[in-house]
């Protein structure tokens, strides 16, 4: 069976709301990250480079002309969600944020925002004004870099924040109309496929609408390049991530929208594991390990609950 058979992903769920396929365009908006600039520390996450996933040229690009080149690349689809994806970017005065968000939502075909950023970057200010785009009839993803729901390992990868911080965010914006799609991290050093189980619970209990996996990546310029340099850290192996990504996925409620389900990453910034550099192989194994094991959903009990959104 096909991964979309098996997951319900953000692409068949985006197919089957608009009637035909929506593609997300990825933005820099040359945002900064409080965890860099030493607003609360400097160094950033101890997994971060963001060259690994984005070009710093593309700072030089205005938000239009971003997105006429990602369109430009883009062969099958003719609606698009703007996707601000590097550093934070709720990190700025509301006023900047507005003008940027704004940019994207009046290019053609545009139908909505997905915004990455912290959960400690958030104000009201921000969320009043993301609500607006959901009154306005705009698809809107407030997309939360959680990574772990332990707080060891949050001050262990200097994440900056707790998992209680996530939990108030993420529950204000969802009473707001905004959709939270939460980001994970399998294979943080120390974490154990319990301790991933562990993070999924606590996370359907604060409630979200969407997920988005990732192995854990080793990358240059990181503070984690250097540990594993010196043989202090390793990468999870393709057949962990296997392991403890399928029954995750299998624990899902069917309704949640999983954003993505594996990572990728190129060499030379990409140092391990080398089995992220193939973007479909994690996939293409996901898909077979879940025909055999049961889809999303399949493995829900009474003490994995799913909260929906209570919208005022």
């Amino acid at each position: 069976m096909q991964l979309h058979e098996l997951v319900n992903t953000i692409g068949q769920d985006l197919q089957r709301r608009y009637g035909e396929k929506v593609h997300k365009l990825t933005l820099h908006g040359g945002f900064s990250c409080p965890n860099r600039d030493g607003t609360i520390g400097r160094g950033g996450c101890t997994f971060c480079n963001v060259a690994s996933f984005a070009s710093e040229e593309t700072q030089i690009q205005s938000i239009h002309e971003q997105l006429s080149d990602r369109a430009g690349e883009v062969k099958r689809a003719k609606k698009y969600l703007a996707y601000f994806q590097a550093y934070t970017s709720t990190y700025a005065e509301v006023q900047v944020l507005k003008n940027m968000y704004e940019e994207a939502l009046k290019y053609a075909d545009i139908v909505g925002l997905c915004v990455g950023t912290r959960p400690d970057c958030v104000p009201d200010s921000v969320l009043e004004l993301l609500a607006g785009y959901v009154e306005q009839g705009y698809e809107i993803w407030l997309e939360l870099g959680l990574q772990t729901a332990h707080d060891q390992t949050l001050k262990r990868i200097n994440r900056g924040h707790d998992f209680a911080v996530y939990d108030e965010i993420t529950r204000r914006a969802r009473a707001l109309g905004i959709k939270v799609c939460t980001h994970l991290i399998v294979g943080l050093p120390n974490e154990t496929k319990q301790d991933n189980l562990q993070t999924l619970e606590k996370v359907l209990k604060t409630g979200t609408d969407g997920i988005k996996l990732h192995g854990l990546h080793i990358v240059e310029g990181s503070t984690m390049a250097k540990a594993w340099r010196a043989g202090r850290l390793e990468a999870p192996t393709l057949e962990f991530y296997l392991d403890v990504a399928s029954e995750m996925i299998r624990r899902t409620p069917a309704e949640i929208v999983y954003h993505r389900v594996s990572s990728s990453a190129r060499r030379p910034t990409l140092l391990s594991p080398l089995w992220c550099e193939n973007r479909w192989l994690a996939m293409t194994e996901l898909g077979r390990t879940l025909t055999k094991e049961g889809a999303q959903g399949s493995l829900t009990t009474n003490s994995f609950i799913y909260h929906k959104p209570v919208l005022k």
